[in-house]
C-alpha cells in the first residue's frame, strides 16, 4: 500500500500505530463473518450435521475472510480516524485537490 494519498496526499498512518485499528476492524468482521455462517451451516444442515464439512468451511471462512478483508479494513479504519480526529491543514496537499476538482469540472 503506498504511504500517501495519490490524489490529495493525505499520509495514511496518521500516527504511529495507526493500524491497530484496522486489524481491530478485521478481526470484528471476521468474527461477526465466522458467527454467522456457522449458525447458517448449522440450520442448513439440521439435522444431519456433517462435521468434517462443517469444520472445513468454517476453517476456510476463518482463513480466507481476514486476507481479503484487509484492505477494506484499513480503508474503513481510516474514515473512523478523520471521523475522531478531523484532519489538520498541514495534513494534505491542497494544491494537489484543486487540480483535480478543476480537471473534474472540465
Amino acid at each position: 500500500m503506498v504511504e500517501n494519498c495519490p490524489r490529495c496526499g493525505l499520509k495514511f498512518e496518521r500516527i504511529e500505530g495507526h493500524w491497530i485499528g484496522a486489524i481491530g476492524i478485521n478481526t470484528i468482521v471476521s468474527f461477526g463473518t465466522l458467527l454467522i455462517l456457522l449458525i447458517a451451516s448449522l440450520v442448513v444442515s439440521y439435522p444431519n450435521f456433517d462435521l468434517v464439512k462443517l469444520i472445513g468451511f468454517n476453517c476456510a471462512v476463518v482463513l480466507v475472510v481476514p486476507i481479503l478483508f484487509y484492505p477494506f479494513s484499513k480503508t474503513v479504519w481510516t474514515g473512523i480516524d478523520l471521523m475522531m480526529r478531523p484532519l489538520q491543514s498541514d495534513e494534505v496537499d491542497w494544491s494537489k485537490i484543486d487540480q483535480s476538482a478543476k480537471a473534474h469540472q472540465s
